[in-house]
């Protein structure tokens, strides 16, 4: 399995959404990808996630798939960065998760995620491009 990290954007878009993050969730489910994930990002996911969708789509329930993510992704200590490497400093969450779990990608619509190109070797790419790539 290819270890990747999902940025909460993606999660969100995979649970309250047909389009191509859900079809990014679908491969954690086949076993194609492994999810990576550390505590902060799974608090971020749980609050971000029904928060959003809690506004937009009331009538969905997000937390049975929330307590399958959790359950089926692969937890990390983050590793240390040194020094912010991302203008957004809630992004840095992510690219340490990476870096600990050794992870090919991470996934994201985020631009400043995006614009970082391959911090320490690890693509950061949108989840199109990880259909792409794996699908």
């Amino acid at each position: 399995m290819i270890p990747v990290v999902f940025d909460a954007n993606v999660v969100l878009a995979g649970i309250g959404w047909v389009g191509t993050a859900r079809l990014c969730l679908k491969l954690a489910a086949r076993r194609r990808i492994a999810l990576c994930v550390t505590e902060s990002i799974l608090a971020e996911y749980e609050a971000v996630v029904p928060e959003r969708l809690k506004e937009e789509m009331p009538e969905l329930d997000p937390q049975p798939k929330l307590v399958w993510i959790r359950a089926k992704s692969k937890l990390f200590e983050p590793a240390p960065l040194g020094k912010q490497r991302s203008r957004d400093p809630k992004d840095d969450p992510y690219l340490a998760c990476a870096l600990a779990a050794h992870a090919c990608y991470i996934i994201t619509y985020d631009e400043d995620l995006l614009r970082l190109g391959r911090p320490f070797g690890i693509e950061i790419i949108r989840p199109a491009e990880l259909l792409r790539r794996i699908g």
